[in-house]
């Protein structure tokens, strides 16, 4: 009897401290959206310095050694591999490079500041304007009523069927996929370095810097290797690396699902979360591109360096159940036919859709 009674009185309070535990566990997930979600993604900004500098070093090696491979290789069909490669080598040099500019790897580096800027240059988007552009969007990612510095804009349709058909041919010139397509010489070159070098030249003299390097670098592949050296060692790679980050850009922020809210009620961790897209990738692009597929996350925390990502996704459930899109034709074709916020539907539509409803 005595025994059963004992029996009876440890499973009481084993399920006892069992439920305890999960009420615990359950208050604990409430709590963890706003500032307490931000706070738990601290615990992934800590970087590890020398693989910092592994990711840095690796691919500057990997860019260098394809440059070199597209200009002497013999063999036109290795050196069209190489070309294409280099955008992708590219693409994820500038996600390191954009981490970098977050603080998020390197920081206080005089070494690595200095590779940071000359590639800055190369890229075409330079310390000064990429820094003060980006970080505005941080601050404001996806308000309605603010100005889109560092991102694509945003009308509500009210807003766009009160405009002037030049605004609205502005509107939609910015959004348009050609644009995209182009990004090589809408964004980075124009938008990047001539206009930021236009609005203000003090603040931004090294967008002038920055075409002066790039036309250098064209000149000198042109001497050596005439035009066929040009477009395999810069022009495609460029181009094909202007048009996926321009792309990336906009998915970014402009996917089925994608939810924007007005100034008043905007709030930090929910425009990561719901205006911040989560994009599925294969392991290998989310390696090209430094896994900026998981915006959301850089979103909620900046600091982040960028291989981390994915850890702070695995552990923290709340960054799991997320809006998502992909590289794939018929998502990408799905994104690029956004067009306007309307307020009343609550989402994205097209064109043709304001039209109808207009």
């Amino acid at each position: 009897m005595t025994v059963l009674f004992l029996t009876f009185a440890y499973r009481s309070i084993e399920n006892y401290c069992r439920l305890a535990e999960l009420k615990h566990q359950a208050i604990n997930i409430s709590l963890r959206t706003g500032k307490s979600l931000i706070l738990i993604s601290k615990e992934f900004v800590k970087e590890n310095r020398l693989k910092s500098w592994f990711h840095l070093l690796t691919a500057l090696f990997l860019l260098l050694l394809l440059m070199a491979g597209s200009y002497w290789i013999k063999n036109i069909e290795g050196r069209i591999a190489c070309s294409l490669l280099i955008f992708l080598i590219n693409a994820r040099l500038f996600m390191v490079y954009h981490d970098y500019e977050h603080r998020a790897i390197l920081n206080r580096s005089p070494v690595a500041h200095f590779i940071m800027m000359v590639f800055g240059w190369y890229i075409l988007a330079p310390e000064s304007i990429w820094k003060r552009s980006h970080d505005h969007h941080h601050k404001h990612n996806s308000k309605l009523f603010t100005a889109s510095i560092g991102s694509y804009p945003i009308m509500t349709k009210q807003k766009f069927l009160a405009s002037t058909v030049s605004e609205r041919r502005t509107y939609l010139a910015s959004r348009h996929p050609l644009s995209i397509l182009f990004g090589y010489f809408t964004m980075f070159i124009y938008g990047m370095c001539i206009r930021s070098f236009l609005t203000n030249w003090k603040r931004h003299f090294d967008s002038l810097i920055a075409i002066v390097f790039h036309l250098a670098i064209g000149t000198l592949l042109y001497i050596n290797g005439g035009w066929t050296a040009v477009l395999l060692t810069l022009v495609i790679p460029f181009f094909m690396t202007g048009a996926l980050g321009s792309y990336l850009f906009y998915v970014q922020h402009n996917f089925v699902g994608v939810t924007f809210k007005g100034n008043q009620d905007w709030s930090y961790d929910y425009a990561a979360l719901a205006s911040s897209s989560y994009i599925k990738m294969s392991g290998l692009m989310h390696w090209f591109t430094g896994n900026i597929g998981y915006h959301h996350i850089h979103h909620i925390n900046s600091r982040i360096p960028f291989y981390r990502l994915p850890e702070a996704m695995n552990k923290i459930p709340e960054l799991q159940d997320v809006v998502s899109t992909s590289l794939n034709v018929h998502d990408i074709i799905a994104c690029l036919r956004l067009k306007v916020w309307d307020t009343d539907k609550n989402k994205m539509i097209s064109f043709s859709e304001m039209k109808l409803s207009a």
